[in-house]
């Protein structure tokens, strides 16, 4: 799950695996699998560094870096 916050200073927890797009029109908008949209304030950027901080965390990249390691890379 990440944190973000709408407009209206509400913070709320999305599940990132069911994020589908991350976009800026200048606001920050996230479009979910199920087509469901958020506008939040976090920058594109923060959402993206959040989704990858939480796929680390459930080990979605870290068999990648694993296998990148073992390859030699």
């Amino acid at each position: 799950m990440i944190t973000v916050t709408r407009l209206n200073g509400k913070a709320f927890s999305l599940n990132a695996i069911y994020i589908e797009t991350v976009e800026s029109f200048p606001d920050t908008t996230i479009t979910l699998t199920n087509g469901k949209k958020y506008v939040v304030r976090e920058s594109h950027d923060q959402v993206a560094s959040d989704i990858e901080a939480f796929y680390s965390r459930i080990s979605l990249l870290g068999r990648v870096k694993a296998e990148e390691d073992q390859d030699g890379e």
